[in-house]
C-alpha cells in the first residue's frame, strides 16, 4: 500500500476514466456550494462557515505544496527545472494562501484571474503521470481544486468590485511574469515553466496553438480571452 501511494512508479493516469470524473464531480459540487454560500451574507451562520472554508482552503493549499516538495525530495527526483512552483497554478496557489490570510484586495484580484479558470483547465486536461491511489493523483487534484475554489471564494465573499481595468492590470502582470520566466528562468534552468518552451507531455489544448511565434501569440490571446471570461462570470454572479 505504501508503494502504491508514494512510489515513483504507479498506474498511468487516463483522462476521463472513473477516477478523473469523480474528482471533476467533486469540483463541481464544491463550486455550486461556494456560489450558494455567497448568497448567505445576511445570515447569522455566515461568519462561522466563512472561517471554516477559509482555513480549510488555506490548509489544503499549503499542505499540498509542502507535501509535494517533500515527496519529490525524499524520492530523489527533485530538480530546480521541474519542482519550483513557478507554473501559473503554482503562483496562484501561493497568492491564494497569502490572500486568504491577509485579505489583500489587489492580491485577491490577481489570484482570481490567474487561478480560477487556469486551475479548472488543468483539472480537465491534467498533466499527470499517476492514477488513483498514488500520492501525486491526490496532490494534483486536491491542490488544483483548492486553487480554483479559493480564487472564486476570495472574490465572492469580499466587497471587491472587479473592473475591466483591474483585469487588464492582472493580464499585464502575467505578461511581465511570462517574459521573466521565458527569457531568464527557463534558459538559466533549462526548464519549461509556463510551458513557454514546449507543450505539456499530455494532450492539452496547447497542442493546437501552433509552433514558433504563433504559439506565443495564441497563448497571449487565449489568456486575454480567459481573463475576460472570468471578469464576465463574476460580474454576472455578483449582479444575480
Amino acid at each position: 500500500m505504501y508503494d502504491a501511494f508514494f512510489s515513483v512508479e504507479g498506474n498511468t493516469f487516463v483522462s476521463f476514466h472513473t477516477s478523473h470524473l469523480i474528482m471533476l464531480l467533486i469540483y463541481l459540487i464544491g463550486f455550486i456550494l461556494l456560489i450558494l454560500f455567497s448568497t448567505l451574507k445576511t445570515r447569522s451562520i455566515y461568519g462561522r462557515i466563512y472561517t471554516m472554508i477559509k482555513w480549510f482552503l488555506f490548509i489544503l493549499l499549503v499542505t499540498s505544496e509542502v507535501s509535494y516538495q517533500v515527496w519529490s525530495a525524499t524520492s530523489g527526483i527533485w530538480v530546480l527545472s521541474e519542482y519550483i512552483p513557478l507554473h501559473l497554478c503554482g503562483i496562484a496557489s501561493i497568492t491564494a494562501a497569502i490572500s486568504l490570510l491577509l485579505q489583500n484586495k489587489k492580491l485577491a484580484t490577481l489570484t482570481f484571474y490567474i487561478g480560477f479558470i487556469p486551475a479548472l483547465l488543468a483539472l480537465i486536461t491534467p498533466e499527470l503521470p499517476y492514477d488513483f491511489p498514488h500520492f501525486r493523483f491526490w496532490k494534483f487534484f486536491l491542490h488544483h481544486i483548492a486553487i480554483s475554489w479559493a480564487s472564486l471564494f476570495l472574490i465572492l465573499t469580499s466587497s471587491i468590485s472587479l473592473k475591466y481595468s483591474s483585469m487588464l492590470k492582472s493580464y499585464g502582470l502575467l505578461l511581465i511574469y511570462a517574459v521573466f520566466i521565458g527569457f531568464i528562468i527557463n534558459p538559466a534552468l533549462n526548464s519549461n515553466y509556463l510551458y513557454l518552451r514546449d507543450t505539456p507531455l499530455s494532450n492539452t489544448p496547447l497542442d493546437y496553438f501552433g509552433d514558433g511565434m504563433l504559439y506565443y501569440v495564441n497563448l497571449c490571446l487565449v489568456a486575454l480571452a480567459v481573463f475576460s471570461l472570468q471578469w464576465g462570470i463574476v460580474r454576472f454572479l455578483k449582479k444575480s
